[in-house]
């Protein structure tokens, strides 16, 4: 009679009860890992591209020597090389150094100015003197040309990366 008494409607089992559905929170170390690795991703091309940018000037600047180079090498004109040469230095010491008062530097000043980079004197007495003396010269003077746009180039190398650009308030 016990068997008989044990049908499914009278045992005592409860029914089936299924696990919890899985949480989307907290995600598995896995997915942790992967956001850490997308910041950081993130953050290293937003540098890289800030510090491509504060050096692009240096390149402008490099070019724009390149092209009074080739300019020079067509016309043989040293004063318009000595003109382009004082020009593109005092624009790039502007942009790179806009808090040092170099705008208003002229002649001995201006010339200290630049040998502070090489941390020399061959601005102030070497070939760079030409750059305050350029104007001054006949218009049939021989200049070291080859000399002087190294020096210009060797500053140029030399400079530190611009630095940000302040914001105005208004």
């Amino acid at each position: 009679m016990p068997a008989a008494s044990m049908t499914p409607e009278t045992l005592p089992l409860r029914d089936i009860h299924l696990p919890p559905a899985i949480s989307w929170w907290p995600p598995a170390p896995g997915w942790w890992l992967l956001l850490l690795v997308v910041v950081l991703l993130i953050a290293a091309i937003y540098l890289e591209r800030k510090y491509r940018q504060r050096r692009h000037l240096r390149r402008l600047a490099l070019g724009q020597l390149e092209e009074l180079e080739r300019q020079y090498g067509e016309h043989a004109n040293p004063r318009q090389l000595l003109q382009g040469l004082s020009r593109l230095l005092r624009q790039t010491a502007l942009l790179h150094f806009p808090q040092s008062g170099c705008a208003g530097l002229v002649g001995e000043a201006w010339l200290d100015f630049l040998d502070q980079r090489p941390n020399d004197n061959s601005f102030s007495q070497g070939v760079g003197r030409l750059l305050a003396d350029g104007p001054y010269l006949p218009q049939n003077a021989e200049i070291d040309s080859a000399a002087l746009l190294s020096l210009c180039r060797d500053w140029l190398k030399q400079l530190p990366p611009a630095p940000k650009p302040q914001r105005r308030q208004r």
